[in-house]
């Protein structure tokens, strides 16, 4: 078995934090890798647990909230377990508490060169039914070698520069670095902050500037932030931090990217990490909001005929089977932008104000199913989860079971206010994380009363 060395115990604080609402306990992880020997990187996992998704226990006149994690991690070449521990911890709260308060906290670990599957499970300490889980592979290549590297890129909501603070959990080479384990920024986290490493500097030109680039791009490849800074090697490491203001990006999924370039021996290396932009007031750059929202009430002026099938390709949930057949029959854009206009104007539930609410709020739902439903070949509005979360929206309650022995892992969705109260079943079969719709009590849905026999692991 490979030797893994824990290199921070567990440990928690709370932070003021913003997030996205979600139904179902609040629970984000992230993780980046740093330097350590030629052999090993570190890899520092970072959760949250809101504190406000959670079920609060009364103990003599005090009311606690609390949080379980449990992380799993197994060696993708072997099969072996190389870790499968649980975290327990709890906090005092007011009765009537009900800030954004969030427990932010950070477990690190030496993993050898390897590729290692991991699965991370937060649930509610007063009621561990109510989790959720995440899957990733973690590819560890050593980054100290012969040419000059990047360590990960850590995403923050603050860094305090020479800190001296150092028994705090987020203390690292003179910097206090607290991360936002959710990437989420915007309205209530208008300044991203990010913290990397470079190694091996002195394996540079000699008496030649190292350019450091940064890029922000969008998911369309579109180019925001674009700069260079240049960097005297005269240490072999050292730590770069930055800060961005994004209050003013549109709603969407971006990309920060930094590199760093040996201009002279032609080789660069770059350290990229995707992030979310929620400003609820700026509309997203996806092809299907290019168009102005103001001129929704009367046509997609702006669109050119790819873009506007793009937006009907994502609309097919919510439309009848005579507006499907008569679109495909359209063979001019013109005719394509006056269709979408009526489509959608006549789904304005509040027609008197210059937005369509109804527009806005639909590709908001496709944008969440995108970043939490997609798998590798699958963007998340055309998956099972993705489909049932835009045509219905976010559901009153999640039922996940990740870890049930010789099961499959299966979720089950509780929508109250439809048809006096539905369920969908969505089982992972094949173990890719692309969880299929198995059975609903919604009518006009695929029903299996025996769904259960599906997931049952051979």
């Amino acid at each position: 078995m490979k030797k893994i060395t824990v290199f921070v115990l567990f440990v928690c604080a709370g932070f003021v934090l913003s997030r996205a609402q979600t139904t179902g306990i609040g629970f984000d992880i992230d993780y980046t890798q740093f330097a350590f020997d030629r052999d090993s990187n570190i890899v520092e996992f970072y959760y949250m647990f809101d504190s406000a998704s959670m079920l609060k226990v009364q103990k003599d006149s005090l009311f606690y909230v609390g949080g379980l994690l449990e992380i799993s991690v197994e060696d993708s070449l072997t099969g072996r377990s190389i870790i499968n521990k649980q975290w327990r911890f709890r906090n005092q709260e007011s009765e009537t508490n009900k800030s954004s308060q969030s427990f932010v906290g950070v477990l690190s670990f030496v993993f050898p060169k390897g590729v290692y599957k991991c699965t991370f499970t937060g649930s509610n300490y007063n009621d561990t039914l109510n989790s959720k889980s995440y899957s990733e592979t973690i590819v560890v290549n050593p980054l100290i070698s012969d040419n000059i590297s990047l360590s990960g890129l850590e995403l923050a909501s603050r860094i305090l520069p020479e800190s001296h603070n150092k028994n705090s959990i987020f203390y690292k080479n003179t910097y206090e670095v607290i991360p936002v384990p959710n990437v989420l920024f915007g309205d209530n986290q208008p300044v991203l902050f990010y913290y990397l490493e470079l190694y091996e500097l002195n394996n540079a030109t000699t008496g030649i500037p190292l350019i450091l680039n940064t890029r922000v791009f969008d998911s369309k490849g579109k180019l925001f932030i674009n700069k260079n800074g240049y960097l005297t090697h005269k240490e072999n490491s050292r730590v770069e931090v930055g800060s961005i203001n994004v209050n003013k990006f549109p709603t969407g999924p971006y990309t920060l990217q930094v590199s760093l370039i040996d201009s002279t021996k032609n080789y660069g290396i770059s350290s990229s990490k995707k992030f979310f932009i929620y400003n609820s007031k700026i509309l997203n750059q996806d092809t299907l909001q290019n168009a102005d929202i103001k001129l929704l009430n009367t046509e997609f002026f702006s669109l050119s005929e790819e873009e506007l099938d793009d937006i009907f390709s994502k609309s097919k949930y919510i439309a009848s089977s005579d507006e499907i057949d008569q679109y495909e029959g359209l063979s001019t854009v013109e005719a394509k932008k006056e269709f979408l206009n009526e489509f959608w104007k006549k789904r304005d539930k509040n027609p008197s104000t210059p937005r369509n609410e109804f527009f806005e709020d639909y590709f908001r739902r496709i944008e969440y199913a995108n970043q939490k439903f997609g798998t590798i070949r699958t963007s998340g509005w055309m998956t099972d989860r993705g489909r049932v979360y835009v045509t219905y929206g976010p559901p009153s309650e999640i039922d996940r079971y990740p870890n049930v022995q010789n099961t499959k892992p299966y979720e089950i969705w509780q929508y109250n206010d439809i048809e006096g109260g539905v369920q969908f079943i969505f089982g992972d079969l094949i173990g890719l994380s692309n969880y299929q719709l198995l059975h609903s009590t919604k009518r006009g849905e695929i029903s299996d009363p025996n769904w259960e026999r599906r997931i049952r692991a051979l």
